[in-house]
């Protein structure tokens, strides 16, 4: 079974303000986590980068899942369409509510778009999110954030393997857990 089906809630994540080549490598970190740890769909605004949709494209095709990329020219229309889709917005920012205080508030929503900064965020973000949420109250990386808050919203399925409740990608190649050496199998 795809992971995507087999999750209990929509998750899609929208990276703002791309610039290159400074955010090449954290815009991609961004997509792997997202992947990685649940959404179904990244959207990205800012320079369009279409080395990052090959290498988001490339991820899947080898490891599998089926999550999707694009890019998107205004950030607001973007959000305003998905609160019309039905999405609640969740912006990770240093400056909101706590966390692990929303997360069980968050776990009973059907459709959840994760808002990540890059340069300064606009002010009209924080008022669109349906909540403003830390990770904690500290300069950090939005890809921590990210990858903490999918952790919280998934409980931690992630982390599991298929045949015990974790998501099953379905990919070309996979990793055979060691304690020492690297084993990758063709599936």
């Amino acid at each position: 079974m795809d992971y995507a089906k087999s999750f209990f809630m929509d998750i899609s994540v929208l990276r703002l303000g791309h610039r290159l080549p400074r955010d090449e490598r954290i815009s991609t970190h961004v997509a792997l986590v997202a992947r990685a740890f649940g959404a179904s769909s990244i959207a990205y605004t800012g320079q369009h980068d279409a080395g990052l949709e090959d290498s988001v494209r490339k991820i899947c095709g080898n490891w599998g899942g089926k999550v999707s990329i694009e890019y998107v020219k205004s950030h607001t229309s973007f959000i305003r369409k998905a609160k019309a889709d039905g999405y609640c917005v969740v912006h990770l920012t240093m400056y909101g509510l706590p966390l692990q205080q929303k997360a069980p508030e968050l776990r009973k929503r059907d459709k959840i778009l994760v808002v990540v900064g890059s340069e300064h965020v606009p002010g009209e973000v924080y008022q669109m999110a349906d909540f403003n949420i830390s990770v904690t109250n500290q300069p950090h990386s939005e890809v921590a954030a990210l990858a903490i808050t999918l952790d919280r919203l998934t409980d931690g399925r992630e982390l599991l393997p298929p045949e015990a409740g974790g998501f099953d990608f379905g990919g070309k190649l996979r990793i055979v857990p060691a304690e020492r050496g690297k084993t990758v199998v063709n599936q």
